[in-house]
């Protein structure tokens, strides 16, 4: 009995390579290439600062005679931990409790607020009324106007024969040391930056397609139930990052309360004025260098709870991946 072999497939020959390179290849190389130059920037005004706002932070500097040795000094030396300890006792302690409780709060007041006139100015702009250009214009100017402009604009409107009083009828100090000088910075932070989330927010809303909105009116829907179960959903992205922006902005705010109120006021005075008072006016480079990380690690972590709580795609990582 003969038995008989399978045949054999015969072995696939090797494609030549045809020369031609992939449309990708090498992408990953140029886009590097492309933006080392904004790295190499943003190390030189960004990191070198921040390194050495940390090197600075455990130096004082040599004021007088060293007791030890007799002779007078001059230059830093290492002091350790002295100054965060400092940070946290006496006169300095309070000061920086003082203005943690400020920054805090102008975080929380001026965003909430900001938040919802900007979300109505988002709605307004994206109407399509007649005028609709001069609108946008009109509620996009304060954001241009720069801040110690705005400054000095809003000392003049809360002075005490100034506009305001004169609108309400009343005389209030409004730019002294007490309760009234906060709801001043308020006022005047919300003024100025609530376009901005405005502005990110019309972004959002002009990707909405207008069928969502069509096929809403046909079901019935009310205008309160279109804005809460379609407009804010789709257009929370958006919403979100204005809002991480807006904390991270309200967190080393410096000018408008410097220009608006004035230095060495406590109740308005922030870790960001405080830092520069330390430093330009006492000349103490470490205490403010202690402050200024101690603001530094406060934003970091505000950023990355509101990031995990919220879940705010700042770098687009999921639109990527999607």
């Amino acid at each position: 009995m003969t038995s008989v072999s399978a045949p054999t497939t015969p072995a696939p020959t090797p494609r030549k390579s045809s020369g031609v390179k992939s449309r990708t290849e090498g992408v990953g190389r140029l886009a590097a290439l492309l933006i080392s130059p904004t790295f190499l920037v943003l190390g030189l005004v960004v990191g070198y600062p921040i390194l050495a706002a940390f090197r600075l932070a455990f130096y004082q500097k040599n004021e007088g005679v060293n007791p030890e040795t007799g002779l007078i000094e001059s230059g830093e030396r290492f002091v350790g931990l002295d100054n965060f300890s400092a940070m946290f006792q006496g006169e300095s302690g309070e000061q920086f409790f003082n203005a943690m409780y400020n920054t805090t709060f102008f975080m929380v007041t001026t965003v909430i607020l900001e938040t919802v006139i900007g979300v109505a100015m988002a709605l307004i702009m994206h109407r399509a009324l007649r005028g609709r250009g001069l609108i946008r214009a009109s509620i996009l100017i304060p954001w241009a106007i720069p801040t110690a402009i705005s400054g000095l604009l809003w000392r003049y409107a809360f002075q005490a024969d100034g506009i305001v009083n004169q609108v309400f009828g009343t005389e209030v100090l409004w730019t002294v040391d007490a309760w009234q000088a906060k709801v001043t910075i308020i006022a005047a932070d919300t003024w100025k930056t609530a376009p901005f989330i405005g502005l990110l927010v019309l972004a959002g809303l002009q990707v909405i397609p207008a069928e969502v909105y069509e096929a809403a009116k046909v079901d019935g829907a009310s205008p309160w139930k279109t804005f809460v179960r379609i407009t804010l959903p789709l257009v929370r992205p958006a919403l979100v990052v204005a809002v991480l922006f807006r904390l991270l902005d309200v967190l080393r705010m410096f000018d408008l309360p410097w220009t608006l109120i004035g230095p060495g006021k406590q109740s308005v005075e922030t870790v960001s004025m405080l830092s520069f008072q330390q430093a330009q006016q006492f000349g103490n480079y470490g205490l403010a260098s202690a402050y200024a990380l101690a603001l530094f690690i406060y934003i970091c972590v505000v950023a990355f709870v509101f990031v995990k709580v919220l879940g705010a795609d700042v770098i687009g990582t999921r639109a990527g991946r999607k």
